[in-house]
């Protein structure tokens, strides 16, 4: 029993995280103040220039949104992919101590991945600034397959 409450604790730690962050207004978790020194830097403008895609209908580059803004979208877009990864990672371990067929581990963890990844962004429709994106619960997804391949390398390891 007490092997099945520490394999299930991270699991509903990270639910817990991905809900608090996504309650939060976008206002307090701006992290741009931080990077606002780089949008004078004409080294980074440069490294950065040639880099340009859509996001969501947004046009993502450093002209378009500066420097600061530019890096901060790929923080946040690694801190999905990140997060999700874990929550995949530690979902498919606490089901190994459930079910001993792997299909099963595999699809029953994704299944979980996507649908909090749809509720994440469902929920951050209600907090202020906010903007839920059907990207970013592909990016979600995608971090969630990585943590999901990532468990079953590492079992077979040890």
């Amino acid at each position: 029993m007490k092997k099945i409450i520490i394999a299930i604790t991270p699991v509903i730690f990270i639910l817990l995280l991905i809900f608090a962050f996504s309650s939060q207004p976008y206002e307090n978790q701006d992290i741009t103040p931080w990077f606002a020194s780089l949008n004078q830097s004409t080294l980074l403008n440069k490294l950065f220039s040639w880099i340009s895609f859509t996001y969501a209908g947004k046009e993502i580059s450093v002209s378009a949104l500066g420097v600061a803004h530019f890096i901060e979208f790929f923080i946040r877009k690694a801190s999905h992919f990140t997060v999700f990864f874990f929550l995949a990672f530690f979902t498919i371990r606490a089901l190994a101590y459930f079910l001993a067929n792997k299909k099963w581990m595999v699809m029953i963890s994704f299944f979980i991945v996507i649908c909090y990844a749809a509720l994440d962004e469902f929920h951050q429709s209600f907090t202020s600034g906010r903007t839920p994106l059907f990207e970013d619960v592909v990016v979600d997804s995608v971090g969630g397959v990585f943590g999901i391949i990532w468990y079953l390398k590492w079992k077979n390891k040890f």
